[in-house]
């Protein structure tokens, strides 16, 4: 019943036999009257049918005839498509079908039926289908021409049981819009800032007419490097350079290793000192101001680094090449007096000091530190020194000067560090210049002032926006640095005893007893914190190390290994600390024929390295290809996610590499 009153022509038909039902019963010519209704109802509904068969027959043959041209035009459309196109089956490449401009592109004149595509365009796949994409990852290579690939999967109706799939590509040819990306990327803008980084040292004493044909002869040697390039150069200081070149010729710099550099370090002055030259480039840049920009801060890494080397300063990070010349001694106080002077001026402002060094701080650490503190009690403002009680390598000195009464409340650790910061407190950060080597980096982050006094080369990591940096690669030691700056803040009579023997400990560490890296400013130092007071005795003292400790560092020596080019290479198989690891590579150099170590072992979960040399062996260029850091004598590395042989294979790898470029020269 429900089909039945639903509007339409049933529902027409009852009503009108309905009526004609009355009619019958209730009319006066019922019956006759009815006999004829009916008879008309009848003819209708034969009508009815006749009509509606021939618009169904009508309907059907419209639908035959839209599918056939639907049909036609998906046929016609994979046939002519302009684009090539292409259908295969996902589980073994194999062909269905493809179009002709598919052909074209592969070269084929006929087609390939039952054929992989990988036999047309080898190591083609189609997995970035399976992974829900529908544009390739990687533009596609074919006949030297490249393509953007874009697909979509349909699920086989002859494979369902198995799982098939039906890929169908269609092939966007990019190879001129490629070929103009290429160029530009080729065509952009390099800026290179050239230093003659020991100019005035260079020049010191030479006849005005030595000095010019020794300028002359760089400023040739210079010019015949950048005019390989057809580039832009221009002196435009007595000792500095700007070079403007495209992108496309910066490889063959590097893959020459900057040869410049050993090219300037041929010309000699009249006492034998070789000239040297820094490079600082940038590229990436946004604008002709950021590449220049860019250039500067690669100027500035490398002196200081030490200068002699090439920084590649991009939008992200730095790359270096060459430094592996010994840092010269700068010969003029004009620096530190003028760094003193800035240091007194931000201790006066501030509200409180604070001094932290790296993490596992060390005699140089505690040392320079110690002698910050010294200068905040003569300009009379509150210092404290952010230690770890626990992880330290200077618990004997620690301990010493807590008996003063002076320093019985000058160590604090790093949590109560941040909540004792205020906008006006005053950072100082000393012998370490990496913000992740910091005792804290949360302390570093929520101090607005930070002055930084390091005498490590600087990596491609380094603590921005300093309010004061101090940073000397030639220093021995950042208590040697510290030393300098009292000189110009206290008298001898104003530094205790104990701090100046804490002073002196942190420059006898780094120095090896005066033996490493040692310069005339070095003994200047010591000079003046022995009128201060210290005593070598007791100085001495503070390096000793016990009966277990002495062992456990012979007992790392003689797993030493000769490994190549007087390079002795040690590996604990057991957890050491840091301290005696660090004294058995020290120990190692006393053997004759010995001029670089380095010692590997665990310490809880990273695998960590110390390195030392004294030789022509650059352990801070080797480490650094291992996220380490240091100078060109002393340096170390922590690396994480990895056991002690697979950080010896890349120790050795990166040996190989510096060696192989050159290192040893």
């Amino acid at each position: 019943m429900k089909k039945i009153l639903q509007p339409g022509v049933r529902l027409y038909f009852l009503i009108l036999i309905l009526f004609a039902a009355a009619t019958f019963f209730f009319g006066n010519y019922r019956k006759e009257l009815a006999i004829a209704e009916l008879g008309l109802i009848a003819v209708l509904f034969i009508y009815s049918l006749i009509v509606g068969a021939k618009r169904k027959k009508t309907i059907l043959n419209y639908i035959e005839t839209v599918s056939y041209n639907v049909d036609s035009a998906v046929k016609d459309t994979l046939k002519n498509f302009p684009l090539p196109m292409v259908v295969f089956t996902l589980e073994d490449n194999r062909i269905v079908t493809a179009n002709s401009a598919f052909l074209k592109m592969t070269g084929r004149t006929e087609h390939f039926f039952e054929r992989s595509i990988e036999e047309d365009i080898p190591g083609f796949h189609a997995k970035w289908l399976l992974e829900g994409k529908s544009e390739a990852p990687e533009l596609i290579s074919v006949d030297k021409k490249s393509y953007r690939v874009f697909g979509s999967l349909v699920r086989s109706e002859h494979e369902q049981s198995s799982g098939g799939y039906i890929a169908t590509t269609y092939w966007v040819d990019v190879t001129e819009a490629r070929n103009i990306e290429e160029k530009f990327i080729k065509t952009r803008p390099v800026f290179a800032i050239l230093m003659f980084d020991n100019y005035d040292e260079f020049l010191n004493g030479m006849s005005e007419k030595d000095k010019s044909a020794v300028l002359s002869d760089i400023d040739d040697r210079i010019s015949d490097w950048a005019g390989k390039c057809n580039g832009y150069l221009s002196k435009y200081d007595r000792d500095r350079y700007i070079f403007l070149f495209e992108e496309q010729y910066l490889q063959q710099f590097v893959d020459a290793r900057f040869s410049l550099l050993d090219t300037v370090r041929e010309v000699r002055n009249t006492n034998g000192q070789k000239a040297t030259l820094s490079i600082g480039i940038g590229k990436d840049a946004k604008t002709f101001a950021e590449g220049f920009k860019f250039a500067a801060l690669g100027i500035d890494m490398a002196l200081s680094r030490g200068g002699d080397q090439a920084v590649i300063k991009n939008r992200f990070t730095f790359e270096f090449y060459g430094g592996r010349s010994p840092e010269l001694e700068k010969r003029t106080k004009v620096k530190a007096r003028v760094m003193a002077n800035s240091l007194t001026e931000l201790i006066r402002d501030a509200s409180q000091i604070l001094i932290m060094g790296h993490k596992y701080a060390d005699l140089d650490s505690v040392g320079a530190s110690v002698g910050l503190i010294c200068a905040a009690k003569k300009l009379q403002k509150p210092a404290f020194m952010v230690v770890d009680p626990e992880k330290n390598a200077a618990k004997q000195l620690i301990g010493r000067l807590q008996k003063l009464p002076a320093y019985a409340n000058a160590f604090i650790s790093s949590q109560d560090a941040i909540l004792a910061a205020d906008n006006n407190t005053l950072l100082v950060v000393v012998d370490t210049n990496r913000p992740e080597q910091t005792e804290s980096e949360e302390l570093l982050a929520s101090c607005n002032k930070v002055a930084v006094i390091d005498h490590h080369r600087r990596a491609a990591t380094y603590i921005e926006n300093a309010a004061l940096s101090f940073h000397e690669p030639y220093a021995s030691s950042a208590s040697e640095l510290v030393s300098e700056l009292l000189q110009y803040i206290c008298d001898p009579s104003d530094i205790m005893r104990a701090e100046a023997e804490s002073l002196m400990a942190g420059i006898v560490l780094d120095t090896k007893n005066f033996t490493l890296r040692t310069g005339g400013r070095t003994f200047e130092a010591a000079a003046f914190l022995r009128r201060a007071g210290a005593d070598p005795t007791e100085v001495k003292k503070l390096l000793q190390s016990d009966i277990a400790t002495a062992m456990a560092r012979y007992s790392i020596i003689q797993k030493a290994k000769v490994y190549k080019a007087g390079i002795a290479i040690a590996t604990a198989d057991t957890a050491q600390n840091r301290i005696i690891a660090a004294q058995a590579a020290d120990e190692l150099l006393n053997i004759s024929g010995i001029e670089a170590s380095f010692v590997i072992h665990p310490e809880g979960e990273a695998v960590c390295i110390s390195a030392r040399s004294i030789g022509d062996v650059n352990v801070q260029v080797i480490l650094e290809k291992l996220g380490g850091g240091g100078n060109k004598s002393t340096a170390g590395a922590q690396v994480r996610g990895k056991n002690e042989n697979q950080v010896l294979q890349e120790l050795v790898d990166a040996i190989d590499s510096f060696l192989a470029d050159g290192g040893m020269k």
